[in-house]
Formats: C-alpha cells, sequence, structure tokens
C-alpha cells in the first residue's frame, strides 16, 4: 500500500473550491493532472476520468464515487481490471480555515503490483501538486 498525501491552502470558503472541484466539464481549461471528468459528484455514481502525471501518458478509469458531501468531501474509488490488482481511493477534503480553506488532496493506492508503479507514483505525486496550486489559482481569481 502507498499513500499520497497533499495540502494548499486556498484564500476562499469551502463552498467556492467545492463549486470549482465539481464543475468537472471545465477541467480541460484549468486542471494539468485530470485533464478530463465525466459523471456527477454523487455516491454510487460512475466517473470517466483521464489523468496525465506530468511527463507521462494519458490513462483514463472509471471509479465509483464514495462520498460526495458539498463543501465538504469529494471521494471516489477506482480499480484496473479487478479488485486487488491496483485500486486507488482518491479524495478531496475541505477544511475551513480562518483565511478560507484547507485542500486536502490524496490517494491511497493498494493491491500486488503497487511496487511496480513507484515512478509513475512519484509522477502522480507531482500532478497533484499541479492540480492543487491550479485550483488555488482558479478559485482565488474568482
Amino acid at each position: 500500500m502507498r499513500r499520497i498525501e497533499t495540502a494548499i491552502d486556498i484564500a476562499a470558503p469551502p463552498r467556492a473550491v467545492w463549486d470549482v472541484l465539481v464543475d468537472f466539464a471545465a477541467y480541460p481549461d484549468w486542471n494539468p493532472f485530470i485533464r478530463r471528468l465525466q459523471g456527477e459528484a454523487r455516491v454510487g455514481a460512475r466517473l470517466e476520468v483521464t489523468v496525465q502525471p506530468p511527463g507521462g501518458k494519458p490513462m483514463t478509469f472509471k471509479p465509483t464515487v464514495l462520498a460526495a458531501e458539498p463543501a465538504r468531501e469529494l471521494r471516489w474509488l477506482g480499480r484496473v481490471l479487478m479488485p486487488g490488482l491496483f485500486d486507488g481511493e482518491h479524495g478531496f477534503r475541505l477544511e475551513a480555515t480562518a483565511g478560507g480553506c484547507r485542500l486536502h488532496h490524496g490517494e491511497t493506492f493498494g493491491g500486488i503490483l503497487v511496487p511496480l508503479f513507484g515512478k509513475m507514483l512519484d509522477d502522480t505525486e507531482r500532478g497533484f501538486a499541479a492540480l492543487n496550486a491550479a485550483l488555488k489559482e482558479r478559485v482565488e481569481r474568482r
């Protein structure tokens, strides 16, 4: 198992960040890591997510939404082929702060193939940081 955890402070209320996070159609306009996201932010919904780590090739997954609490949390679980090979539980959690909010953005990877994907996961961590910075810029510009 491997966990990637990132965080960034955003000078806006959680609701403003949430509104940008769930505007999936706009992702190609601003998101350098999740290049395309289709579906609904609703528990049980299936998404189609195309990610592109820095310097990597695009990969498409069809995860299921596990949590969708407005202005609080968006989380989904994706799997490659079958459970236990390469699973990823990806999440965004918003925490109100005195100056706006803190975005916690991470993913837990599990499965027998995780040890084979070390470099890809390092690239993924850089992609999370790039997403966070782009999200901060987009929300704070509004």
